[in-house]
């Protein structure tokens, strides 16, 4: 009966709170990187973990006629137990706090998930195969000995469980968690101590019932507290998150408003001792900006062959040689190459004084020296 309601209640309340779990860890997952949260999934899959493994045992138990002390089921536990351990030993890393790492914790940062979950799986189903292996055909082994192959990790973890939680809630100022933090650890030991001992042996000094009962409270309630725990280290640590995001946004909002604040001061210095020189050479950059903007439309006309010619041999010889000396270069008459030339002026809507040297700009800035058929000695 106890059994039952241990199994019971552990499903319904352990799929529930992973259900939750995982709904939170998918949409924080939207909003920051992946890795920052990965506690919160590791978390939540040995909650479920713990869930599925009661779920099944109470199938198995009321609809399939198994005993609660049937190898198979004590099989089931240990693995759902090592399983739990593992998933939890992943999620130690993620919590934060300011001191020094755990042993346990250092090692499993050194290693990948994938390459911690290949090593802890290797060595603990050598384990298990020697344990199974013993304890299957011989009727003598009782399940206390087929459990001693989860109590060496469980109490590894708990221990490791309780520094990083103890550290995590300083770290947040709450110091008075360590009394549920300490009191998670001892109903773990009471828990697993309760797997171990013998029944022949309890019996001598308490009702086997009642302790059977002490052992299903110990077993909820640290499930509970773990939850708890649990929920109460996420929400401190989403308050933590938030906090120092908006502290940083601050820090870098305050630093952009100084730095504009001095270069606005630098601007307005420079704007009055310099009056003068700006307005100069904003007037020249509006002259330049027309000039270019006359080039740059000039451009998108299109002009003849021999206009080309006209205008890459003007390119090339204008600079050093007149109208004359290069119309004689190229055969033609000077009035032959004026017209020309007032031709291409009048395309490219170049007037007023300059118009030769802005005629060989433009050649020079359009790859028209190409077109040239004289060259300039």
């Amino acid at each position: 009966m106890y059994a039952h309601i241990e199994s019971t209640v552990t499903a319904l309340v352990c799929l529930l709170t992973a259900f939750v779990i995982q709904r939170i860890y998918d949409k924080e997952r939207k909003q920051q990187n992946v890795n920052t949260i990965s506690g919160i999934k590791w978390f939540g899959l040995a909650i479920f973990v713990w869930g599925i493994g009661a779920f099944i045992t109470l199938i198995s138990t009321k609809y399939f006629g198994f005993s609660a002390s049937s190898k198979w089921l004590i099989y089931w536990g240990v693995f759902i137990s090592l399983i739990n351990s593992l998933f939890i030993l992943l999620s130690l890393p993620s919590i934060e706090h300011q001191k020094k790492r755990n042993m346990i914790v250092r090692i499993v940062e050194r290693f990948s998930v994938k390459e911690f979950v290949m090593l802890f799986s290797g060595i603990f189903i050598m384990i298990a195969f020697v344990f199974i292996a013993t304890s299957y055909t011989n009727q003598d082994i009782s399940s206390s000995f087929i459990w001693l192959i989860d109590i060496p990790i469980s109490l590894v973890v708990a221990l490791a469980l309780l520094y990083e939680l103890n550290s995590a809630f300083i770290n947040r100022n709450m110091k008075f968690m360590y009394l549920p933090c300490f009191s998670l650890f001892v109903l773990i030991v009471i828990a697993v101590s309760h797997r171990i001992i013998p029944h022949a042996f309890v019996d001598q000094y308490i009702n086997v019932a009642d302790w059977s009962f002490i052992g299903i409270i110990a077993a909820l309630s640290f499930k509970f507290i773990f939850i708890l725990l649990f929920s109460i280290l996420l929400y401190s640590w989403k308050f933590l998150s938030e906090k120092e995001q908006q502290h940083s946004e601050f820090v870098v909002l305050e630093a952009e408003r100084n730095r504009l604040h001095m270069e606005n001061e630098k601007l307005l210095v420079a704007n009055e001792s310099h009056i003068d020189t700006i307005q100069s050479l904003t007037k020249k950059l509006k002259q330049e900006e027309k000039k270019v903007t006359k080039l740059q439309e000039a451009s998108k006309i299109e002009l003849s062959d021999r206009q080309k010619e006209v205008l890459a041999n003007l390119g090339i010889c204008g600079s050093k040689k007149s109208y004359t000396e290069i119309a004689e270069a190229m055969h033609i008459s000077v009035d032959g190459f004026q017209a020309h030339i007032y031709q291409i002026k009048k395309i490219l809507n170049i007037s007023g004084a300059g118009g030769k040297e802005q005629l060989i700009a433009y050649a020079t800035e359009n790859n028209l020296l190409q077109f040239a058929t004289i060259a300039c000695d």
